[in-house]
């Protein structure tokens, strides 16, 4: 499928509501516990797309349109959100995400980027040059990529519960990005 702003746009607005309805006031039995020593657990996640919504996606794409590829993004720290969601309840992160998700949109929106604009190329500091359509493709697979390990993450906490019917959940089988 080739990329389409539109349909990357409907995705990227429906994330915010979905994790909300997946995720809040869940006891924290499902929310804080990962699948191990260097893993995330789902509120990890919910911190590292907000710093995601911060650094990434949109400073990005202006980067893009006004620099080209003169310039190299800023490596991104994929561990930032520890400490910027300490002290932070789930709710707040998951409102913060929505509001923060919100306003990237309408800026995205406001751009009115057109099949020229959305060729221009950027630098990555490690995959080297990249378009702003791969950028924005990227930023709606990513958002799926997390909705995945929140899955698996959760699904893991009843590995031995569901005894053998483990090798019939595909969920459970994935050894997918945790981090």
């Amino acid at each position: 499928m080739e990329h389409s702003l539109q349909d990357t746009i409907s995705l990227l607005t429906r994330t915010p509501a979905a994790l909300d309805a997946f995720l809040r006031d869940l006891p924290e039995t499902w929310t804080l516990r990962s699948e191990g020593d260097g893993t995330w657990n789902a509120f990890d996640v919910v911190g590292h797309l907000i710093h995601g919504e911060r650094t990434d996606w949109m400073p990005r794409a202006k980067m893009i349109l006004e620099f080209g590829d003169t310039r190299a993004f800023e490596p991104f720290d994929r561990w930032a959100q520890a400490r910027a969601s300490q002290g932070k309840s789930l709710g707040q992160l998951l409102d913060e995400f929505a509001r923060l998700r919100a306003k990237n949109l309408d800026e995205l929106r406001a751009m009115k980027l057109g099949p020229e604009q959305l060729e221009r190329r950027g630098q990555h500091p490690e995959l080297g040059t990249v378009t702003l359509s791969q950028l924005l493709a990227t930023w709606a697979v990513h958002d799926l990529t997390h909705l995945h390990q929140i899955s698996r993450i959760m699904a893991q906490q009843y590995r031995e519960a569901v005894g053998p019917w483990s090798a019939y959940l595909g969920v459970l089988q994935c050894a997918g990005h945790s981090s």
